[in-house]
Formats: structure tokens, C-alpha cells, sequence
């Protein structure tokens, strides 16, 4: 949904502690993403923000550093035009209502100061957001409740914003459900996926069944399969320590990959509030087939990146272990079976150090059942594709086949399509201003609930389980469109990956 001054509320006069408030999270995405909400006049005037961390730094120390890290990262993507990433009257604005707090996130004395300073700005609303590593999510969660900072009163919410990775396997997701659910409500909670704040993806739901034309061929009666795909240029990044303990599957199927197959295979909901849609994205999830270890290795494949074009192999990348078996590339093939896409074979892949960088959902239909042209071969026709594109050049595009003016029939594949670029006018955002903004008024929909975190998780669980016991670890170059073997996934089925752009 497109948001703007004129059409949209700022959101309610509310204190948000970024608790891990010198992590590159608040640094390279959070801080960045309230200045955009300010800018654009969605935050209230009575917004408080308060850094909670261990390093010991003043007020106005904690808000130069954060002004200072969003005008090096505009310098580094323009030189020239960095000074107007930042209207200094804005920034002034905000930045008196930047504070922070010194603390230990284990120390019971934290918490009492966090309560102190609700109770010095006069407003009972707060947001805590948990920009933390995952192994201070429960104890955070639990000195919060002790400390009565999570009970709710008519004109004060309380809720709590969870980042990723919301466990590590099926176990662990509904251990820390379990925990979370002893100290607040589902309807505090607010697991936060940054993909579902970019404007392609919510776009999804919008195309979908806000256009009548999709409706009557989005099924398993026209659709062949569908390709989710994920790939990125960039290698671990100095995060070798946090990424060799999770790997691809972790890091990007049961949560960005999965959400993605949900907007696209869901149910028209009943109505567009939370509850429904979120509803109706678990059904789809809790609808994926559940794989043997056996076919869970039949219908998967890891790889990790090696050297290749000037680039170095994932093994030696700083902080990796040389022997890792850490997987930085993935395809998998999933089933939903229900009634609209039972028969209809989910493709999804994501990696590292890939040609290119390319977010996007390609829904292949069926080939015509028969077609006869002059000196044209049935075999030749290929199928039509919609591309949603979800990064870097967002727009839905539909490739289809046309004569080539001339007097031989010959066949060029043509593509039909709008980029946002070429119509809308979009400022610059991080992808987290819709979430942070929904968080403060109090919109769940682009959530995610207890149920589909959990499927997501049982969806993969066959894959790590299988991966754990048996199974290959492939290598592909840098710089490549990923390993051989993903070719060979799709090949047996008689199809083949939506070239990346």
C-alpha cells in the first residue's frame, strides 16, 4: 500500500528501545528507516527512541553516531549527493528524542531503569524491539515481564518486536513460541520479516485480487510451477561466525522464501485485517507436503561457493571453518497440497556469491496443447512467464510469443510489464518503514503468528534432518548462476530455472 502524508495518520505518541542499539540492524536499517518515517511526517512528535546497550555513551553521543553512520552509507552510494540524505531540521527534531541507556541485557537493574524512563516521558505506549543475537530473545523477553514492563492498560501497549532467525529448527521455534507466550500475548508479539515491508511484496496480494483478470488461471488447471528465487552477489560479509552456524536453508527458506510462496498460493481472505490474512498464509505453509528424509534428499540440494571470477571460496572467507559443511546455496522442491495447487511443483532456490543480484516469483504456464505454424515446430513454442520482481528492478513483467515483422513466421519472445520506477515517484527506505509503522499502530497483517512460524518449520524440517545424517555438499564458482546439480533438479522434471537477470 502506498502511504503518504495526506492519506495516512502519523502513528501514536510511543517510546522504542532498540535494545542492541550499536548493532549494524539499528545502525544500517532501523535508525535509517525512522528518519524516512519522521521525513515523511509519520511519527509522532512525542516518539521517544532509546538505544539499550553495553557500551557506555552519552545522549547526544549515541545520536551523532547514528546521524554520522546514515550520511557515510549515503556518501558511499553518492559522493555528491550525501549532505540531502539527511534535512538538518528533521534530524534536529528527532534527534531530540534520542536517548539511550546503558545496561546489561541479563541485569535486573536494565529493566528498572527502562521502566523509570517510560515513566519520565508521561506516555504509556511502548515498543521493544530486540535487534539483538537470538540467544537474548527469551532473556529478554522474561526480565521484561518480571519487571511488569509487558502488562498492557487501556492507553499504554506494550509489544515486543522479534527479528530473525526465530529459531533454529522445529524444536526450537516452538520452545521459544512456548517462552514469548509466558510473558505476553500473541498479540504483542511481532515477528518481523523485512521482506514483507517491501511495496513488490505487498503488491502481491494487491495484483492478485484486486484484478480480476488473475484470478480465473491462477491455479493448478494453467499453472505449470512456480520458481522462487533469491540470489545475491555478495558473500557472508565479516558475519563468517553467524553464518556458518546457520547456512542458507536457516537463514532464508522457513521464513523470507516461505512468505514469499504464501502471498503468491494463498487464499482470498475473508477480510484484509491481520487475523485473515495471516490466517490464510499459514493454511498455505501448513499445506506444504511433508518429505521423508529420503525424499527430502532427492528433492533438494546444497552447495557452497568456491573460488571463482577474482572471488574468494566461502571457506576462506574470515571466520569460516576451513572443513565447514555450511550450505550458501539451496534449491528445493516443495508440494502444497491443497485443492487450488495440488500437482503444481514449488521450485525455490536462494545462495550466495551469485552472477547476480535477483529477488524474484516466476509463475510458468502451461505450454498450449498444440500449436501448428508454418515451419515451426510445437517443440520450439516455449511457456509464458509472470515475473514478479521483487529486486532490484521492481515491476511484474509477462514474457509471451510474438511474430518477428517479416515475411517468415518467425517466433521473438516479447515482454509486457511495468517497473515502479517508470510509475511511481518512491523515496529512498530501508524496507523497514511499513513494519515499523504498522508495530506503532498496531497492524499485525505483514507479521508473522506462532502457527506460521511453526509450519515453516516443519516444512523444512525433513531437509535438515536428511542433510544431518547424508547428502552432498556441491560446489559452484562465485560469480556463477549456482551448482550443476540445481540445473538437475529441475531437468528430471522436464523444466529449468527463469534465467537470473
Amino acid at each position: 500500500m502506498k502511504r503518504g502524508k495526506s492519506t495516512v495518520d502519523p502513528a501514536p505518541p510511543s517510546t522504542l528501545f532498540l535494545f542492541g542499539a550499536h548493532g549494524d540492524l539499528v545502525k544500517r536499517l532501523l535508525m535509517p528507516a525512522l528518519y524516512n518515517l519522521a521525513r515523511d511526517g509519520l511519527l509522532d512528535t512525542d516518539l521517544h527512541i532509546v538505544g539499550v546497550d553495553h557500551n557506555q555513551v552519552s545522549d547526544q553521543e549515541f545520536a551523532d553516531r547514528l546521524h554520522d553512520f546514515i550520511l557515510e552509507q549515503a556518501r558511499a552510494k553518492d559522493p555528491e549527493g550525501a549532505e540531502k540524505a539527511i534535512d538538518p531540521k528533521v534530524w534536529a527534531t528527532l534527534a531530540e528524542r534520542i536517548s539511550y541507556i546503558t545496561g546489561d541485557f541479563t541485569d535486573d537493574e536494565t529493566y528498572q531503569t527502562i521502566g523509570r524512563k517510560i515513566q519520565d516521558t508521561g506516555i504509556g505506549n511502548a515498543v521493544f524491539y530486540l535487534a539483538t543475537s537470538p540467544r537474548f530473545f527469551r532473556e529478554v523477553s522474561r526480565r521484561l515481564g518480571k519487571a511488569g514492563l509487558l502488562y498492557e492498560k487501556p492507553q499504554a501497549y506494550r509489544r515486543v518486536v522479534v527479528e530473525k532467525p526465530f529459531g533454529s529448527d522445529l524444536p526450537s521455534a516452538e520452545g521459544l513460541n512456548h517462552d514469548l507466550l509466558q510473558d505476553m500475548s500473541e498479540a504483542q508479539i511481532y515477528r518481523i520479516d523485512h521482506y514483507l515491508g517491501k511495496e513488490t511484496v505487498q503488491n502481491i496480494m494487491v495484483s492478485r485480487f484486486s484484478n480480476g483478470i488473475f484470478e480465473a488461471f491462477w491455479n493448478n488447471h494453467y499453472i505449470d510451477h512456480v520458481q522462487i528465487t533469491a540470489a545475491e552477489t555478495v558473500g557472508v560479509e565479516g558475519r563468517g561466525n553467524f553464518y556458518d552456524s546457520i547456512g542458507a536453508l536457516r537463514d532464508m527458506v522457513p521464513n523470507h522464501l516461505f512468505q514469499l510462496l504464501a502471498m503468491v498460493a494463498m487464499e482470498p481472505p475473508a477480510a484484509f485485517g491481520a487475523d485473515a490474512v495471516r490466517g490464510e498464509k499459514a493454511k498455505v505453509i501448513g499445506a506444504i507436503r511433508p518429505w521423508t528424509r529420503q525424499e527430502a534428499l532427492a528433492n533438494s540440494v546444497r552447495a557452497q561457493y568456491a573460488a571463482g571470477n577474482g572471488q574468494p571460496g566461502y571457506l576462506e572467507e574470515p571466520k569460516v571453518d576451513p572443513a565447514s559443511q555450511t550450505e550458501t546455496y539451496v534449491a528445493l522442491k516443495v508440494m502444497v497440497d491443497n485443492w487450488r495447487w495440488v500437482g503444481v511443483p514449488f521450485y525455490l532456490r536462494t545462495g550466495k556469491r551469485l552472477a547476480v543480484r535477483d529477488t524474484e516469483i516466476a509463475i510458468c504456464f502451461k505450454q498450449a496443447p498444440y500449436a501448428q505454424f508454418r515451419d515451426t515446430e510445437v517443440a520450439r513454442l516455449k511457456p509464458n512467464y509472470l515475473t514478479i520482481q521483487i529486486q532490484p528492478n521492481e515491476g511484474i513483467f509477462f514474457d509471451l510469443q510474438a511474430k518477428r515483422p517479416g515475411p517468415a513466421l518467425v517466433m521473438e519472445d516479447v515482454k509486457l510489464g511495468f517497473a515502479y520506477k517508470d510509475y511511481f515517484q518512491m523515496a529512498p527506505s530501508t524496507g523497514y518503514e511499513t513494519l515499523i509503522y504498522d508495530c506503532l499502530t498496531g497492524d499485525q497483517t505483514l507479521f508473522q503468528r506462532a502457527d506460521n512460524i511453526e509450519n515453516g518449520w516443519r516444512a523444512v524440517q525433513p531437509f535438515i534432518d536428511a542433510w544431518a545424517e547424508a547428502g552432498e555438499v556441491h560446489a559452484y564458482p562465485a560469480g556463477s548462476e549456482g551448482p550443476e546439480a540445481a540445473d538437475q533438479l529441475l531437468a528430471r522434471d522436464g523444466r529449468k530455472w527463469h534465467s537470473l537477470r
